[in-house]
């Protein structure tokens, strides 16, 4: 499941890549408009700032902005810096693999589920950038995900 934190972090992304190239936001701002606690949010922008997502300026003329066009972020990198792998437990994860002690992995259907959503998780995130996050037209949701909302 994704956090607030990295619920919190995608929101933030999204309201800089719809800036104008090169304008800064300041961080009461971003909390502001997205509904974020301040503090929370500095620490996040932080993180991202750290892996390389945004850029940062301090003073009176200072702000965040993406490090790099909206475009070239993918969705599941951000997801993976911020709340770590994607896999739902801990023997499906690629980056983060650890052997369950309670279960043969040949055989246990648990994990073998839990590999297919892993994919299907990856497959969505990491085909889909900030800018198609931002310019999404939510009219296209399909239709049977939504009756089950």
């Amino acid at each position: 499941m994704l956090t607030k934190k990295g619920k919190y972090g995608l929101k933030a992304l999204v309201h800089l890549s719809g800036l104008p190239d090169g304008q800064l936001a300041f961080v009461n701002d971003i909390a502001v408009a997205n509904n974020i606690p301040k503090k929370f949010l500095d620490a996040i922008l932080g993180e991202l700032r750290n892996a390389g997502f945004v850029q940062s300026r301090k003073g009176k003329e200072g702000g965040y902005r993406l490090a790099r066009p909206a475009s070239e972020i993918k969705i599941g990198h951000v997801v993976r810096v911020l709340d770590g792998p994607l896999a739902p437990i801990p023997c499906a994860s690629r980056t983060q693999y650890q052997r369950c002690e309670d279960c043969d992995e040949a055989t246990c259907q648990v994990r073998h589920m839990m590999l297919e959503v892993r994919q299907a998780i990856a497959e969505v995130l990491d085909n889909r950038s900030l800018a198609a996050m931002r310019d999404a037209d939510n009219d296209d949701f399909p239709a049977e995900l939504t009756s089950q909302i």
